[in-house]
């Protein structure tokens, strides 16, 4: 069976999990009752002109999927735990490991693959061409519409003030605290965003993870980033974004992706528009603000889970990076 459509795609993967529907006043919830260690996905939606998806769940048995999907849509978000391997048609056989992403998806062709015992934690926005078509662009006739992007090109990039809007929502949706219209307003935000970061230069996170471009080295050495180098310093993201808690050194780091250290610097600050340091630094930040707004863990236990062997440490970073202490931020959430 080959799936056409997102809605379809979603509806086999909820039946692979044995997943029912239960139906809320603004959302939906999708669970097996009887076995509720196996998570659940929470879905909040306009129909047709976008989704938020809140997943956190087990694969219960090997499965893969099919798709020929003729939709022309914009997908981001955060994959926190999970790793899924997919093959999109006329390219390698590819995985997805946990990190922010944004796709504009357009006619794609492939399949998906996911292996009993795999976790999956995360959460998403997909946003439909008709959302764009009937209610942006009659209010706002000059902005950026879905071809600015590369089809089905999926960029391990989102601007922190997207990241932190997912992470509110997921929060006030933990809470049973979600309206819709609260997350209309939030989309849109986020897509004021991503047009501010796409149209503020040519230079910009989204366009350099495909224009491999120059960096510079010292004052005035200039250096050619190729495709190995790009794939080198994707790679690095990756091993950065899992190991979050106890990042590798640069040194480490460089010898992991074959890349030597200046290039791994000043390429990593090129294609992501942030620091080795600030990007570890980022993760870990969004991850304890996670973990407060959605569990009791402690401060102490919060501060271990991100890598910091004492609290005070931990507390004083996080509040260079929300402005508020640990403590008040939950008391806010």
């Amino acid at each position: 069976m080959i799936v056409k459509s997102s809605e379809e795609f979603k509806s086999i993967v909820l039946k692979k999990l044995d997943f029912r529907k239960y139906t809320y006043n603004n959302y939906n919830l999708y669970t097996n009752k009887k076995k509720p260690e196996f998570g659940y996905l929470i879905s909040y939606s306009r129909e047709n002109y976008y989704n938020l998806g809140i997943a956190d769940y087990t694969i219960p048995e090997d499965f893969s999927i099919s798709f020929d999907n003729p939709e022309h849509l914009m997908r981001f978000g955060i994959v926190y735990k999970g790793i899924t391997k997919f093959k999109i048609e006329n390219t390698d056989i590819s995985s997805f490991t946990p990190s922010s992403f944004f796709v504009i998806e357009k006619s794609i062709k492939g399949e998906q693959h996911w292996k009993k015992g795999q976790h999956f934690h995360g959460t998403e926005i997909t946003i439909y061409e008709k959302y764009f078509n009937e209610i942006i662009k009659p209010n706002f006739s000059n902005i950026i519409d879905f071809d600015f992007f590369i089809k089905n090109y999926t960029y391990v990039y989102l601007p922190l003030e997207i990241v932190n809007i997912i992470g509110q929502l997921q929060s006030l949706a933990n809470k049973n605290l979600l309206n819709n219209l609260y997350l209309e307003s939030k989309i849109l935000e986020c897509i004021a965003i991503i047009i501010n970061e796409v149209t503020k230069s040519p230079d910009n996170a989204f366009s350099n993870q495909i224009d491999y471009g120059n960096i510079t080295i010292g004052n005035n050495r200039i250096l050619k980033l190729t495709s190995s180098d790009i794939s080198a310093i994707q790679k690095a993201h990756d091993i950065l974004t899992t190991n979050y808690f106890d990042p590798p050194t640069i040194e480490a780091l460089s010898k992991m992706v074959f890349l030597n250290e200046q290039k791994l610097k000043a390429g990593f600050s090129k294609h992501y528009h942030i620091s080795i340091g600030k990007y570890t630094n980022q993760i870990r930040m969004n991850v304890a603000a996670n973990l407060l707004s959605t569990t009791d863990l402690s401060i102490d236990d919060i501060a271990k889970k991100v890598g910091y062997n004492y609290s005070a440490n931990f507390s004083k970073m996080f509040k260079n990076v929300y402005g508020k202490t640990p403590v008040k931020f939950r008391k806010t959430k």
